[in-house]
């Protein structure tokens, strides 16, 4: 499965978890249940890992931690805000740097409409054809 295949199931879940949940719940009870219907699903997934930064030919092994990695090829960033601000998409860009990975999921579930919190943000285009 490539990164689209990938990220089009995510949204799928997403789109059934906000439909049976609605708005106004803290993040990290959307981010169990995206697990868990990735588990029943056999995606393979790691929540909260730590990515290290290198800084200055130095490597600080706890830079950040990503809310959920996909099969290894797409990261997961999950909000629960009023709504996304510029900063949210330059942290997954960033994650996305630090991480090695190619695309990542900006996924705000405090929206009336889960498509109005959706992003989908490209570290190196290329490697995604």
């Amino acid at each position: 499965m490539n990164e689209n295949d990938i990220s089009k199931i995510i949204l799928d879940f997403c789109i059934k978890i906000h439909r049976k949940l609605g708005p106004g719940l803290f993040e990290s009870v959307y981010e169990k249940i995206l697990c868990y219907e990735l588990e029943k699903r056999g995606l393979v997934f790691q929540n909260q890992i730590e990515i290290p930064i290198e800084y200055d030919g130095r490597i600080f092994e706890k830079g950040f931690r990503a809310d959920i990695i996909v099969c290894k090829k797409v990261l997961i960033e999950l909000k629960s805000v009023e709504s996304l601000a510029p900063i949210h998409k330059k942290q997954v860009l960033n994650y996305l740097k630090f991480s090695g990975l190619n695309l990542g999921l900006l996924i705000n579930f405090n929206e009336k409409l889960l498509k109005n919190g959706f992003l989908r943000i490209v570290n190196n285009l290329e490697d995604l054809k």
